[in-house]
């Protein structure tokens, strides 16, 4: 019997009400007098209902097979799976299936969707959050590359709070905590993390995790409560995994294009701000609304941020190098062959020796890169002038074009000695900043002045913002000196020496 529609059910249902037999029902609405009996029997079309669970002889004996092959799919790569055409082709080939591609088909359907896993609905109490990381690409300054950005959400409001860096290193995650919290102006009591190594340096037998040395004592400054959710089971922190799809749409198309991180992120916060204003489907309150209640439930700021930075130990090598995570990085020459320590923070390397600070450099995340400031091999280049010309840390220093012109200048008229007084120059800069440093050349060189104790004199009367003359008007300090006139009568005491003496 075909399937027929609700209107005929209540034709037919009216009439045989009406009185009508089901033998004229039949004959009328040209249907058997069983399907009458049915439309009688249902208000409505019931559907096909089947019986009896269906029988297949032909697979019954190679079901148990079958389920291995596929258990066993569980560990290999997805590409590498069997569909349901290789299982028919292997059956056939190495067991003598004699059945056919359509019961196989059946079978494995049915066991997929026995097997899909079925989630609880989970409530959100205010000031709770969850944590991730996301990757979208971007251009900045110019150069197209790859932006990890730390996402926060606080799953009771819907507030969210994103941060880009170039890389999600231990300090980005933590460092992005801390910018969060000073967004939100409070911390949440527990945050829900993936098993990122970062975070977790390793999952014990019993599940419990052996944090990361950062990540504990991050966690320990703000008193957090942290929960991680299974390996694999991004279900369990939901709400983040779709703020962060929800930024890679909203935020990062077009691809975001920014001179610097720091603008690129200000311009991030400005979006969290404004999504505030917005309601989210099912809810009658903005989230700016709804995270008033989150804040309540928060815990307030400590008196001091976190210091988001990797912190530890190294030795100046005899190129006075220092070596952090495969990268090397310059200190002064003066720091050879000292224990120093290391802080490394999301955009910079800060190396110091006891309570100073010797270096700092801007973060590289290549590997096995030499990151080189001229300034701290100086004074042992002016030690060692030989070695000027093929000094790798001058190599691709970008000066003013002044500079070269006075090196030049300076070779020419002193040769040797002049290179040794464009060095005494340079080291000018650890003093004076490069546009004073750019103007006292210039000067020189319109001058004619060519020498390092010019050029300081240069830089000297420009700082004090004195004339560059020799007036000892502006330097009272000075002690006076009489010059007398000189007569040519005082040469004649010379001559009657000189005849005395004959």
């Amino acid at each position: 019997m075909g399937i027929y529609s609700v209107e005929l059910y209540l034709q037919v249902r009216l009439a045989c009400a009406d009185g009508m037999s089901q033998r004229a029902a039949a004959k009328r609405f040209n249907v058997s007098r069983d399907t009458v009996r049915k439309m009688l029997s249902f208000s409505s079309p019931p559907g096909y209902r089947r019986q009896s669970v269906p029988q297949r002889p032909k697979l019954d004996g190679f079901v148990a097979i079958i389920d291995g092959w596929l258990e066993g799919d569980r560990s290999v790569p997805r590409k590498q799976r069997h569909t349901a055409k290789r299982v028919f082709d292997r059956l056939r080939t190495e067991h003598g299936f004699t059945g056919g591609y359509t019961i196989i088909k059946d079978y494995i359907r049915e066991r997929e969707q026995r097997s899909r896993e079925m989630f609880v609905p989970l409530a959100h109490p205010a000031g709770d959050a969850q944590a991730d990381f996301g990757e979208a690409l971007v251009e900045i300054g110019g150069v197209e590359q790859k932006a990890y950005f730390f996402a926060l959400d606080l799953p009771h409001s819907d507030a969210c709070y994103v941060r880009a860096y170039p890389a999600a290193v231990a300090e980005a995650w933590v460092d992005g905590h801390v910018h969060a919290f000073a967004f939100f102006g409070a911390v949440p009591r527990s945050i829900v993390y993936d098993n990122d190594r970062c975070l977790v340096a390793k999952i014990l037998p019993d599940g419990t995790r052996q944090r990361a040395t950062l990540f504990s004592a991050f966690l320990s400054h703000y008193v957090i409560r942290d929960r991680y959710a299974r390996p694999g089971k991004g279900n369990e922190k939901g709400n983040v995994e779709g703020l962060v799809g929800y930024c890679r749409r909203n935020f990062m198309v077009p691809i975001p294009k920014f001179p610097t991180w720091e603008a690129f992120n200000l311009w991030l916060e400005e979006q969290c701000r404004k999504r505030q204003q917005d309601k989210v489907r099912g809810q009658s309150e903005t989230i700016g609304e709804r995270l008033e209640r989150d804040l309540a439930a928060m815990q307030p700021l400590p008196a001091t941020p976190f210091e988001a930075c990797d912190q530890k130990g190294g030795r100046v090598s005899s190129q006075s190098l220092v070596r952090y995570r495969t990268n090397d990085y310059s200190v002064p020459v003066a720091w050879g062959h000292q224990e120093v320590w290391i802080r490394a923070y999301v955009d910079e390397v800060v190396i110091g020796c006891r309570s100073e600070v010797i270096a700092r450099h801007p973060r590289c995340y290549a590997r096995e890169e030499v990151v080189f400031d001229p300034l701290h091999y100086l004074p042992l280049i002016e030690q060692k002038i030989n070695a000027f010309d093929q000094a790798a840390p001058l190599q691709g220093w970008d000066l003013p074009e002044a500079f070269t012109t006075l090196q030049r200048l300076m070779e020419g008229r002193m040769h040797k000695h002049g290179k040794r007084e464009y060095v005494q120059v340079l080291r000018l800069l650890e003093t004076f900043t490069l546009a004073d440093l750019q103007a006292a050349v210039e000067q020189a060189i319109d001058l004619g002045a060519i020498g390092f104790d010019a050029v300081k004199h240069l830089v000297l009367c420009r700082i004090e913002r004195v004339p560059p003359r020799l007036d000892l008007d502006v330097y009272p300090f000075l002690p006076r000196t009489t010059v007398e006139k000189t007569f040519a009568r005082a040469y004649l005491s010379l001559l009657s020496d000189r005849q005395e003496a004959a």
